[in-house]
């Protein structure tokens, strides 16, 4: 619930023009909240001038005061991040400290999310790496079969992956502690899993930007996504098998065993300007 300082108040109207929800109004000088259509964004916390306002059911230590020093970022320092950042699959033997991931699970957790719903959800592996490995071979196994089983239908491409996950899931069977294709020597996987894709997705590509900016390397497994969603065992694994959360994406973590020296072209983009 929205609660509103009435002796800190100084009933400028602040947070009652930047509510979107018009859930706040001013009656006898002071902002008075309706708690009829709140969504807690969190917007009249962020504006009040004097810090009258609080959210009785969210941590509020967790609110820091805006200081230009360490919260703005050069626009041509963030393009270039942005523009440097590579997807890693060389990784060193050298364990990834809890700290850096809860970090990049703050960045997911404070992305935004539509109407404030906050649908995401985060599964981090380490112990049971190779549990999950298995797992998600066999269902690429299962989908490699029924996707080689009519090659005409089959796109070359995709056939491709589909003998290399048959491939993979023998390698695993012959000897599970020998690195494969799927998550190579990774320290951890972190999965994302939201009823929103786009929710879930814009989560991750915060946390992308966070594991890159400590130091970290990591991609995105489609492989896995798509065994996800071909597997029961793998829900249950992930504890979502009794709810509407589906795998959005797969994020695998270490420091890299490579060094990058520049950024890379891409396509110009396409923009309508009307």
């Amino acid at each position: 619930m929205i609660k509103i300082d009435q002796e800190k108040c100084i009933g400028c109207g602040a947070c009652v023009e930047d509510c979107f929800t018009r859930d706040l109004v001013i009656e006898a000088d002071k902002a008075k909240v309706l708690n009829k259509t709140c969504i807690k964004c969190g917007h009249c916390i962020a504006i009040c001038p004097v810090n009258a306002v609080s959210i009785s059911d969210y941590d509020m230590s967790e609110v820091k005061e805006y200081e230009a020093a360490s919260f703005d970022i050069e626009p041509e320092n963030l393009l270039n991040f942005i523009k440097f950042r590579r997807s890693v699959r060389q990784f060193k033997d050298q364990p990834i400290e809890k700290e850096k991931l809860e970090t990049i699970i703050e960045a997911g957790r404070f992305t935004p999310t539509g109407g404030n719903r906050q649908p995401v959800s985060f599964v981090v592996v380490q112990d049971q790496l190779s549990e999950l490995t298995g797992l998600a071979l066999e269902s690429l196994n299962n989908l490699g079969k029924v996707l080689l089983a009519d090659r005409e239908k089959t796109p070359p491409l995709i056939a491709y992956y589909a003998e290399r996950w048959l491939q993979m899931y023998e390698g695993y069977l012959a000897n599970p502690q020998k690195t494969t294709d799927l998550f190579f020597n990774a320290q951890a996987v972190v999965i994302i899993v939201s009823e929103s894709p786009i929710d879930g997705g814009l989560a991750s590509s915060s946390m992308e930007l966070m594991t890159h900016a400590q130091g970290l390397g990591m991609f995105y497994s489609g492989f896995f996504v798509r065994a996800a969603a071909n597997s029961e065992k793998i829900r249950r694994f992930l504890g979502i098998e009794e709810t509407n959360k589906q795998v959005i994406a797969c994020q695998v973590m270490g420091y890299p065993k490579v060094s990058y020296q520049r950024t890379v072209p891409r396509k110009k983009p396409v923009v309508s300007w009307r």
